[in-house]
């Protein structure tokens, strides 16, 4: 069982990826970070005449872009109740419809840019964990209707068989405006279009610092055998879940949370069809939720977030997975697994994206769980900042929740796993 992630193994670092041997000497942006945010507020700033560099500590798309479950549904991870009660009316349709264009964002981009990922629109349902779940399921459904015009389907327990073959569930709500995609191609092909519009792609390009002159920045890189510096303009922290301390000031906003896979050997196709009869994509209702799916290739990919900690042994998260998709899925209890990994969300402690600037520096993250799709989103609507082509954002609008007792080591995880494991329990 190999511990790199499936995708990138399916789908190796293209050798032909058009990426710089050398920084360039002067650039209008540098951005840091070569993920699904990076890489969209690239390609946005070079279409719009910028000279644009993406700086990579390791190689195009290693984080969490090639890691996550490749599933992009609508919302985001803050519950749109708890934002329209929060923030108004007006804000939660805002957000409401960000996410959904986000996933409409995908389609265009795939095709405009003849990006080869597998991308298909089947939906997802959200299963209920519990009876009391499935009930809130039937009041949200209707909510989404009456206050969003979002249309989705209540899928009674008696009738869930026609959407999954498991009977460990109480229920769903469907909806069809989901899609689903291969992570490592999404993100290889995002940089090749970067790069087609003018973007130098720089890997093994570690900031090691940002230094502030007058009237621009210089960013210095290090390789591990040397240094190169860049000059720019303007500088975009695009680090998410993989934001360390060299903007300071970034690092009470936002904190890391592992996620953990596994995949299956590819299923016999009547099996496929046994499991998952219309593709759909899926994820349950619990704190501590599982989200699955079956991969272009046939395989069950099963993930869930195990504990808090980013730095769970892989072989253990495999037996924690197994032992829940066997739970839901019995027929797999002896089907080999080839790949357990892991990668990190990117927390903020109001669930919520945000776009903002510190010491002159801009910054885009946040997107806790909902990356594919928010991520691609905030990260176009940043470079369309940048570019002078907008000049609003909601997610630049909202104040940020940081907290006295967080400054750099996220030392409270494992209470929180322990107070959402007895929320799970007992709710």
């Amino acid at each position: 069982m190999k511990t790199d992630p499936f995708w990138t193994d399916q789908f190796p670092h293209p050798a032909d990826l058009p990426v710089m041997a050398n920084l360039p000497d002067q650039v209008d942006v540098a951005i840091i970070g070569s993920g699904y945010t990076g890489l969209n507020a690239a390609r946005v700033l070079a279409k719009a005449g910028a000279t644009v560099a993406v700086l990579e500590r390791h190689t195009i798309g290693w984080g969490a872009s090639s890691r996550n479950g490749g599933m992009a549904t609508p919302g985001i991870k803050r519950p749109i109740k708890q934002i329209y009660a929060q923030y108004g009316r007006d804000y939660a349709h805002q957000f409401w419809q960000a996410s959904l264009d986000a996933i409409d964002l995908i389609d265009q981009l795939v095709r405009e840019e003849g990006i080869d990922c597998d991308w298909q629109r089947n939906g997802h349902i959200a299963l209920a964990a519990k009876a009391s779940h499935f009930e809130s399921q039937n009041q949200s459904r209707q909510w989404l209707k009456d206050e969003f015009g979002h249309e989705t389907t209540l899928v009674a327990p008696g009738d869930l068989h026609s959407e999954i073959g498991s009977n460990v569930y109480f229920g769903g709500l469907a909806d069809n405006y989901s899609g689903g995609l291969q992570p490592a191609k999404y993100v290889f092909g995002l940089a090749r279009a970067a790069a087609k519009h003018g973007v130098h792609l720089c890997e093994n390009a570690d900031v090691q610092r940002i230094e502030r002159l007058p009237t621009r920045f210089l960013v210095h890189t290090s390789n591990g055998s040397g240094t190169q510096s860049v000059n720019a303009k303007e500088v975009l922290v695009a680090t998410n879940g993989y934001t360390d301390r060299l903007v300071p000031a970034l690092k009470p906003k936002i904190f890391p949370v592992g996620s953990y896979i596994i995949v299956t050997e590819p299923l016999p196709p009547d099996l496929q069809q046994k499991l998952s009869p219309k593709g759909r994509m899926f994820y349950t209702t619990q704190n501590f939720l599982h989200y699955f799916r079956l991969t272009p290739d046939g395989r069950m990919l099963w993930g869930g977030r195990n504990n808090l900690s980013v730095d769970l042994d892989p072989q253990q998260s495999a037996r924690r997975l197994r032992a829940s998709m066997t739970h839901a899925f019995p027929e797999l209890a002896d089907t080999p697994l080839t790949h357990t990994w892991t990668g990190q969300l990117g927390l903020t402690f109001d669930l919520m994206p945000h776009i903002g600037r510190v010491e002159g520096i801009h910054y885009a993250f946040g997107y806790c769980g909902h990356g594919l799709s928010i991520a691609t989103y905030v990260g176009t609507e940043v470079g369309k900042l940048l570019a002078g082509q907008i000049s609003r954002s909601p997610f630049q609008e909202i104040s940020e929740d940081v907290r006295f007792f967080y400054r750099n080591r996220p030392w409270f995880l494992p209470f929180a796993a322990q107070y959402y494991r007895f929320k799970d329990r007992v709710g």
